[in-house]
């Protein structure tokens, strides 16, 4: 533990200067090899159409909330070979605009009879089928998808980037100078931002400023100066007038991207969570965000015991 919250400690401070500027239990997995590299950011083309379709009979559910990762597995890339691994066409895939149905993606194999399970929470997969409902699923996540065979004792993993925004789990100390929160692109924190030359339109609805969430609407970035404290035109914050230890507020921020979904409407929520002081939160909370940062900066997935959404932005006036 104490290893952990050192190199945490580390990759805080990282991403506060960036924002300055089984059905019963699961069987046993084949072994992984080391941890991949972060999905290549020039795969931008979904796959051919017939991998996917809008939905007119979903029959989806979230499995991730009853069953657990498989304890042998790990969060780097799946074992090479493993004949029964669902395979999507590429490693990251986009949502699209449908008119208001549901977009569905399939898988481009048939593994045959078996069940498909999807890891950390956030994905709504069929798991009859694999199909996934893009729509409904928590995007800019990297996933683990298991197929178990019928009759079989092995849990065949990939893994499966949904392209989208996301802000890091972090704390961010106004007193250091990190006031701003910046997303980040395709479950990729190296990435460039996409949002120049108007590429991204952010609360496109209006649902995060109706709650005193300030953000620049044309790149995603956060104001957390102005939104604990509020501005000329509002009577304190996203908190109110006297913010408490451990005050919690979820903002539901919509969104459009000039990219690979060619402006489907997509949304993510955020946690914000106020401290007067960063020594006021519990090891607890502190030991999660490290944790799933680690992982984030790591290019594995953010979580495989957890729900790693929504993200939780930690505002402290001070250390």
């Amino acid at each position: 533990m104490k290893k952990l919250l050192s190199v945490g400690s580390v990759l805080l401070l990282f991403f506060c200067a960036c924002s300055k500027i089984v059905p019963e239990a699961l069987p046993q997995t084949q072994q992984q090899q080391p941890a991949s590299t972060p999905p290549d950011s020039t795969k931008l083309t979904p796959p051919a159409d017939t991998t996917h379709k809008v939905d007119t009979t979903a029959h989806v559910v979230d499995t991730t909330h009853t069953v657990p990762f498989p304890v042998t597995a790990t969060t780097t890339a799946p074992a090479p070979g493993c004949p029964l691994s669902p395979i999507y066409g590429d490693t990251l895939i986009y949502t699209q605009p449908t008119g208001g149905a549901d977009y569905i993606f399939n898988p481009v194999n048939n593994p045959g009879p078996g069940k498909y399970f999807s890891w950390p929470q956030g994905m709504v997969i069929d798991q009859n089928t694999g199909a996934i409902n893009l729509t409904k699923s928590e995007t800019g996540l990297k996933y683990a998808i298991g197929f178990v065979r019928t009759g079989s004792t092995d849990t065949c993993l990939s893994t499966l980037v949904v392209g989208g925004a996301a802000y890091a789990d972090s704390i961010y100390v106004l007193a250091s100078g990190a006031t701003a929160a910046l997303p980040y692109f395709d479950a990729n924190p190296y990435l460039p931002s996409i949002c120049a030359n108007n590429a991204c339109t952010f609360d496109v609805t209006g649902s995060a400023a109706s709650q005193k969430v300030i953000m620049n609407t044309a790149t995603g970035v956060i104001d957390l100066q102005k939104t604990l404290n509020g501005t000329l035109l509002s009577l304190g914050g996203v908190f109110g007038l006297i913010p408490v230890n451990g005050q919690v507020v979820t903002t539901n921020i919509y969104y459009k991207l000039k990219d690979a979904s060619n402006s489907a409407l997509q949304h993510i929520s955020v946690q914000l969570v106020y401290f007067d002081s960063k020594s006021n939160m519990s090891p607890g909370l502190l030991t999660g965000i490290v944790n799933k940062l680690d992982n984030l900066l790591a290019g594995h997935m953010i979580s495989t015991y957890a729900n790693p959404r929504p993200p939780l932005i930690v505002i402290t006036r001070r250390l």
